[in-house]
């Protein structure tokens, strides 16, 4: 059975699903399709922590699922911006796993981590497989990951 880790950008995946379908990303839906014949070694969903009730509730349905939630606080700036990046955390959880699975699946439309997937594909010689948004996702990311799936109707909530 083919031993896979999954980490998904919860910021990236919703803020380009609502930009592009003006919906929600259906977790449970994914969940089914990406692990269907597959050994779950880790599965990781990282979100900014705001406090809020409603996003304590869908961070517990992602729990519910089967992913741990990573936390980090959300960020107000001086200047009216905000921050809660969490690149460094993903890619440092990516290169901790990827020499336990065959595949590493990332939920995200981000081109940074195209460097990350070419050094796990090269370096560990595991699969990367990436979900995201079409034309939100880089080019650059879907170029360089083994296998790309675009987020479309049979993962969306309400379609």
């Amino acid at each position: 059975m083919e031993k896979v880790a999954i980490f998904v950008d919860v910021q990236n995946i919703y803020y380009t699903v609502k930009d592009k379908y003006k919906c929600n990303f259906d977790y449970n839906a994914f969940w089914a399709e990406a692990t269907q014949g597959r050994e779950v070694v880790a599965a990781y969903a990282y979100a900014i922590h705001r406090g809020d009730e409603k996003q304590g509730q869908f961070q517990n349905i992602l729990r519910g699922i089967g992913f741990e939630v990573k936390l980090k606080p959300f960020i107000q700036r001086s200047d009216g911006s905000a921050k809660g990046d969490w690149d460094v955390g993903i890619t440092l959880d990516v290169i901790e796993h990827a020499g336990d699975v065959d595949r590493v699946i990332l939920l995200s439309g981000d081109g940074d981590f195209d460097l990350l997937v070419d050094k796990v594909q090269t370096k560990y010689g595991v699969d990367v497989e990436v979900y995201g948004v079409p034309g939100l996702t880089a080019t650059s990311l879907i170029n360089t990951a083994h296998y790309y799936r675009e987020i479309e109707s049979t993962l969306l909530l309400g379609r």
